[in-house]
């Protein structure tokens, strides 16, 4: 058996781990606020400042989705239980990933139909309702109906594979685990220099980078299951007691060093490769606070239910963001204006968020996200667990 490192807390047992990352939770709100700053800055709501919000906020989009993938590997790998069936995750993850999906499809072909007055592409449609638009290399495609669902593709492909990786995960010794994760890293920063050797034009109007490097480094679902894998990796790192280099506060600084440094570097490294370490190291770190039941605002009342509606904020961003400012405000004249702008949209993609999570993604989940048959027979494990108690001769007299 391989020794934990001295000073850390030993292996995690299925029945000690914290059902909710509660600090985590929160921390996705931000990961989808940066989202939404990102393409604040993408759409030009006030030109007057827009070289430096394109400064500020390019790498933020970015950072969120990254910080998303890796997110995802490590709480499916937390949350993990070798009860659980492969059925029985996968049904969880369509009732999760689903209906916020289809909902905000309809509301973008309406939109489309409606505003723009365009015709809708039925070949797109197909592709993005069952979520396999990110397997095209077109932006054209990958960027139709709710353009930020291409992550959900990738996702998708996450939840697929999430059984046979985390089986082939949970072969490896943990004392070799982080060179499985240095591995995985090393192909991360790979795939940025492969792609030199693709044509150098054309360049996309928002980044000096092609649709071709664009899909292949940071849109296509198999470059980004290197990112999950590490989340998974991860936080078997973790649970089996390893030590971390850093802290939470230690991780949080570098993640702010390596957001700073994406500026200098060429926007093909920044997309992925620079960020997934910090990123990685900061969710490992604050999963690993929480576990040891350290308290932090993250994990408040107000930042869990923010991180609770993430998903549909996520999902509704864009659509709100855009439509918001195309028919409604337009280009601000005043920086305060702009502010004004992004607080109002802000706040209705914020409610619009809350009422998709409240009546849709929570309702639906509760109710389908496990088969009568799975509650039933959770319902008889519990029942043949109690032990009946014999009454005393004291309880006899008492009768």
């Amino acid at each position: 058996m391989d020794r934990t490192t001295k000073g850390d807390a030993g292996p995690l047992h299925p029945e000690s781990r914290p059902a909710q990352l509660r600090s985590l939770t929160g921390m996705r709100f931000f990961a989808a606020f940066m989202v939404f700053g990102f393409h604040t800055a993408f759409i030009g709501m006030y030109p007057g400042v827009q070289e430096t919000m394109n400064k500020v906020l390019w790498q933020a989009g970015f950072l969120g989705v990254g910080f998303f993938f890796v997110l995802s590997g490590f709480v499916l790998a937390w949350s993990s239980r070798p009860s659980d069936t492969t059925r029985a995750f996968w049904r969880r993850r369509a009732f999760k990933i689903f209906p916020n999906h289809l909902t905000t499809f309809i509301a973008a072909a309406l939109l489309l139909a409606l505003v723009d007055g365009m015709v809708l592409n039925g070949r797109d449609a197909v592709l993005n309702i069952f979520l396999l638009q990110s397997w095209a290399p077109d932006m054209n495609i990958r960027g139709n109906y709710n353009g930020v669902a291409w992550s959900l593709s990738c996702e998708l492909l996450f939840y697929l594979s999430f059984p046979l990786v985390m089986r082939w995960i949970n072969k490896i010794r943990p004392s070799r685990l982080w060179t499985w994760v240095g591995g995985l890293v090393v192909v991360i920063f790979t795939i940025p220099f492969l792609t030199m050797l693709f044509p150098s034009a054309p360049l996309m109007t928002f980044s000096d980078v092609t649709d071709l490097e664009m899909w292949s480094i940071y849109q296509a679902p198999l470059p980004r299951m290197l990112d999950f894998t590490v989340g998974i990796l991860l936080a078997r790192i973790v649970l089996t007691g390893q030590r971390l280099p850093l802290g939470r506060a230690g991780a949080a600084v570098l993640v702010v060093i390596a957001y700073v440094a994406s500026q200098f570097v060429p926007h093909t490294f920044g997309l992925v490769a620079l960020m997934v370490v910090p990123l990685g190291l900061l969710i490992a770190a604050t999963a690993k606070a929480d576990a040891e039941g350290r308290k932090s605002w993250l994990g408040s009342k107000p930042m869990v239910w923010l991180g609770d509606v993430s998903f549909a904020f996520y999902m509704w961003h864009s659509l709100l963001l855009w439509y918001g400012y195309m028919t409604v405000f337009g280009p601000a004249t005043t920086l305060g204006g702009a502010l004004a702008e992004m607080a109002a949209i802000f706040a209705v993609t914020l409610f619009v968020a809350w009422l998709q999570y409240s009546l849709i993604e929570h309702p639906i989940m509760r109710r389908f996200s496990v088969s009568k048959r799975d509650k039933e027979k959770k319902a008889k494990e519990l029942a043949a667990t109690v032990i009946p108690i014999k009454p005393s001769d004291d309880d006899r007299a008492a009768a």
